[in-house]
């Protein structure tokens, strides 16, 4: 095992990708347990990274010796350089491990450079914990489905195998750069906004399980708003949230339960007619997440189409034009006289403007923020994406104001006031058995919002709220994950408090029933807005 455990170490020095991959084969064949393998290979890409680093040290000793290099490595061009890597360190080197052709140049420059060795060699050991794993594991998954007795031919075979696939991804960048679009990819990478939620939340889980280990269970946080089913951690329903807040200060809303032995389109209909509303409508689940499934209705055509493809309750309101609209984080603990807004999210909403020969494809993709999300604009707007937008046209690529649809986040502390805070504070007060969450506010004027008089809630969300202020393109990941574990500490306190006072959690079973039934109905309706 020993003897193992060396040869993939010494392996990852001549390939790191023929390391990992026989690591993977290794692991599929039982010879080797996927912890030493995944921990050998990750130790010899680390040391190679390093030693990168070393090779550009190195190089810049000899280049003192050379009067003609050195012209070129001014103190000033060092300094640059070497403040830049130290500023987006993280970003650059995480991002190198996805990106082919870009580590060695990377590396070696911050050696010569001579960014610090301990930021350097923290942020390269994080890459090799994340890329590491990844392609071990995906390789021992597909060596476990070859015949059994290949042996060493299997590893061959393997590596053959990972080299094809390697090719292949190298032709898609190549292919991507062409479409002008690998910055964005790069970009994605680089950008901690736009990771994966499961690569994000880990961190956040892991002290999620930390913080039910020591307020006793994970349903804790159910009793966080006693007044809310399930405390509006999942699976909560919209609309009796909204019928809890008060009238004069939330957009009014008609639910429309979809069944079979009725006609929904004629039951929203009558509800729309006998509150006088008009074209346009907004749409959306219920039961939803993130903003998905969430429709401009301009007709009754639209309407029908839109339930249609529906698979559960619909909320229906009347469209509130803004065009601003905040996300206000608010929290109070059980017994306090009153309590205060946390964070403050200024939202924008992704806007394209037309020069009269662009389409709205091409309007994106000149877009530095707008091509990050291009798949997720070009899927909502399929059947207009080649349309050309007159000069000076305006046209909205995202209604929903939710990050994962597309409306860009910024730290809204600019808006916060004691004006504000006192009305918001006012309105939670009067929810019953609501103690934190998030108001989504759309407003009008400025001004007003600050004093606390234009205010219309679309939404209020409840236990699993987040503070989305932290994906202000500005905030570090650091910043982003100490924000998430004190809200969520706040909630675990809030309702460990409450079930000390007579609220019940809800039972383990419908709490695990509810996340199962989340996870398996997130698809997004494909309608066009």
């Amino acid at each position: 095992m020993v003897l193992t455990f060396f040869t993939l170490v010494a392996l990852t020095f001549a390939s790191e990708d023929l390391a990992c991959v026989t690591a993977g084969v290794l692991i599929a064949q039982g010879t080797v347990p996927g912890s030493v393998a995944v921990t050998a290979c990750a130790v010899g890409i680390f040391i190679g990274d390093l030693g990168l680093w070393a090779a550009g040290r190195a190089a810049a000793a000899l280049a003192a010796d050379m009067p003609l290099v050195w012209r070129l490595l001014t103190p000033e061009r060092l300094h640059r350089s070497r403040s830049w890597l130290e500023t987006h360190a993280g970003r650059a080197i995480v991002a190198s491990r996805f990106m082919p052709g870009t580590r060695l140049p990377l590396y070696v420059t911050a050696g010569i450079v001579r960014m610090s060795p301990m930021r350097f060699a923290t942020w390269t050991l994080v890459a090799s914990v994340i890329w590491t794993p990844v392609v071990v594991l995906a390789s021992a998954r597909a060596g476990s489905v070859a015949p059994d007795g290949f042996g060493v031919a299997s590893t061959i075979v393997g590596a053959g195998a990972a080299v094809m696939v390697l090719g292949r991804t190298a032709r898609r960048v190549v292919s991507s750069a062409r479409e002008g679009r690998l910055r964005a990819r790069i970009a994605r990478a680089i950008r901690w906004e736009f990771w994966p939620s499961w690569l994000f939340y880990a961190p956040v889980a892991v002290w999620v399980l930390f913080l039910s280990l020591r307020h006793r269970g994970l349903t804790t946080i159910t009793a966080s708003n006693p007044g809310i089913a399930d405390g509006g951690f999942v699976g909560e329903s919209k609309f009796d949230i909204l019928q809890s807040l008060p009238a004069d200060w939330s957009i009014p809303s008609v639910r429309v339960r979809l069944t079979a032995s009725r006609d929904s389109t004629a039951d929203a209909l009558s509800q729309i007619a006998s509150r006088g509303w008009t074209w346009p409508l907004v749409a959306k689940p219920d039961v939803g997440q993130r903003g998905v499934g969430v429709r401009l209705i301009r007709s009754e055509q639209h309407l029908s189409e839109y339930l249609s493809a529906s698979s559960g309750a619909v909320l229906l309101q009347p469209f509130h034009p803004g065009p601003f609209e905040a996300g206000v984080f608010y929290a109070r603990l059980p017994g306090q006289p009153s309590g205060r807004i946390l964070s403050m999210t200024d939202k924008h909403f992704p806007v394209v403007i037309g020069d009269g020969r662009s389409t709205i494809r091409q309007l994106i993709d000149a877009n530095a923020r707008f091509r990050l999300q291009r798949s997720l604009f070009l899927e909502r707007h399929r059947h207009i994406a080649d349309t050309i937008l007159p000069r000076g046209a305006r046209f909205q690529l995202a209604l929903a104001g939710n990050h994962a649809q597309g409306t860009s986040f910024y730290d809204g502390a600019h808006l916060w006031t004691s004006r504000l805070e006192r009305r918001i504070d006012e309105i939670a007060q009067r929810i019953p058995g609501f103690y934190i969450g998030r108001f989504d506010v759309r407003y009008t004027d400025v001004d007003e919002f600050k004093a606390g008089r234009d205010l219309a809630i679309v939404e209020l969300n409840g236990a699993a709220a987040e503070s989305t202020h932290i994906y202000d393109p500005g905030t570090s990941l650091i910043a982003a994950y100490r924000t998430l574990f004190r809200q969520w500490s706040l909630v675990f306190a809030i309702g460990a408090e409450n079930r000390r006072r007579g609220a019940l959690p809800t039972s383990f079973r419908r709490f695990v029933g509810l996340v199962v039934a989340h996870l398996a109905d997130r698809s997004p309706l494909l309608i066009s807005d």
